[in-house]
C-alpha cells in the first residue's frame, strides 16, 4: 500500500511541474495556487516574479476551523476567503494552478467560489 501511495503522490509532483513550465503569476495577475490534503485545503496568490504570497486563506486557520476542513463546502469558503482577500490587495485578474490535482470536487469548488467572488482566470 506504500508503494502505491509513492507512486501516487510522484505522479502528482510531475503532473505539477509539468503545469508550472506553463504557468507564471506576475503582480498583475498572480497565480491562484490551490493544495488539498486529506483533511484541509490551502490556497494562496503569488506573484512569482517577486517571490512572494500576496493574499492566502486554508482551512486550519481559526475562523475555518469550527466546521470540517475537508468538505465541498469548506473549499468553497477557502475560495471566496481568498479572493476577497485578493481583492483587498487589489488582484482581479488571477492564473489558476491547481497543483497537479484533478480538477474535480473540493479543487473545482475552490475555483468556482473565487470566480464567483470576482476573480477573473
Amino acid at each position: 500500500m506504500a508503494n502505491r501511495t509513492a507512486k501516487r503522490h510522484s505522479s502528482r509532483l510531475r503532473r505539477q511541474r509539468r503545469v508550472r513550465k506553463k504557468i507564471h503569476g506576475t503582480a498583475d495577475r498572480p497565480r491562484l495556487a490551490v493544495f488539498r490534503s486529506n483533511k484541509h485545503l490551502s490556497a494562496q496568490l503569488i506573484d512569482d516574479d517577486a517571490g512572494r504570497t500576496i493574499a492566502s486563506a486554508s482551512s486550519l486557520e481559526a475562523e475555518f476551523r469550527k466546521s470540517s476542513g475537508s468538505t465541498v463546502e469548506a473549499a468553497a469558503r477557502i475560495g471566496k476567503a481568498v479572493a476577497q482577500r485578493g481583492k483587498r490587495a487589489g488582484v482581479t485578474k488571477v492564473v489558476y494552478d491547481r497543483g497537479g490535482f484533478l480538477y474535480h470536487g473540493r479543487i473545482a469548488a475552490a475555483a468556482q467560489a473565487a470566480r464567483e467572488e470576482g476573480l477573473e482566470f
